[in-house]
C-alpha cells in the first residue's frame, strides 16, 4: 500500500481523498499494523499515514457539522 507511495508524497495527497476514500484506506492501515510481520520502518510509515487519513476523516466530519448547523439555522430562521 504505502510502498508504492513515495515518502514525500505520503501525507500530500491524502487531502484529495474523499470521506469514505480517507476511512477506507485507513481501516486498511489499521489492519496491516494490527496483523504485524512488517519491519519498523514500515510500521512508522503506516503509522504516519494513518494519523494523516484520521486528519482527514476528522476535517470531513467538522465540515459536515458545520453545513448540518448552518442548514438548520437556515431552516428555523425561516
Amino acid at each position: 500500500m504505502t510502498e508504492n507511495i513515495p515518502p514525500e508524497q505520503r501525507q500530500s495527497d491524502v487531502g484529495s481523498l474523499s470521506y469514505e476514500q480517507a476511512r477506507e484506506e485507513l481501516v486498511a492501515v489499521v489492519s496491516r499494523l494490527e496483523a504485524g510481520g512488517v519491519s519498523l520502518e514500515e510500521s512508522l510509515a503506516l503509522w504516519e499515514r494513518g494519523e494523516a487519513l484520521a486528519d482527514r476523516c476528522e476535517a470531513w466530519l467538522e465540515g459536515a457539522k458545520v453545513r448540518l448547523a448552518a442548514a438548520r439555522d437556515k431552516a428555523e430562521g425561516q
